[in-house]
């Protein structure tokens, strides 16, 4: 396996509308290295998620560590190949994201809380998953890259878009003191 040099913020690779993969090409020893590249390089730099386009592909893939809260242990990253994303509820949040290709910034993105995602898994299988609060974000986040679309993109406003040592020094506190 190899770690996948990543594309960052202003490579037209990143704005771009991916490509669907078909399905008689997902289980093509090409791909099945691809999509263990992009799990070893999400795991390198400590990402929960990883699409195509930030490694340099304009596929229709990423892989993500699902079904965890901030905190614990991801579980093993799965592929999602040609994701289609319903909201099942009204609902949004604001919280904090990051990106692999936009290092050390912050910034607070609203998002669905509960959503359903369809989609092929790496072995070209239909899969429909059920996510929730910080696994519909990555997803969402993720399927965003799918369609040339940055975090920055869906922020309402940049007042909190922040370096990541300033969030940690400052917004951190801020909120840690807002809980109490």
């Amino acid at each position: 396996m190899s770690i996948l040099k990543v594309a960052r913020m202003g490579h037209p690779v990143l704005r771009t509308k991916t490509k669907a993969l078909d399905k008689s090409t997902i289980r093509t020893p090409m791909m099945q290295k691809l999509i263990d590249d992009m799990m070893e390089t999400m795991e390198e730099y400590h990402g929960v998620g990883l699409a195509a386009p930030q490694i340099h592909e304009g596929l229709r893939l990423f892989v993500a560590a699902l079904d965890m809260e901030r905190g614990e242990e991801p579980s093993p990253p799965i592929a999602l190949i040609n994701p289609e994303i319903t909201p099942l509820s009204h609902e949004m949040h604001e919280d904090w994201e990051g990106c692999l290709s936009i290092p050390d910034i912050r910034g607070k993105v609203p998002r669905h809380v509960d959503i359903r995602v369809r989609a092929l898994d790496r072995d070209g299988e239909r899969i429909e998953l059920r996510a929730r609060g910080f696994s519909a974000r990555i997803i969402q986040h993720e399927t965003d890259h799918l369609d040339g679309i940055l975090f920055f993109d869906r922020m309402r406003s940049f007042e909190t878009l922040t370096f990541l040592d300033e969030y940690s020094r400052y917004w951190t506190r801020r909120e840690d003191e807002e809980e109490e």
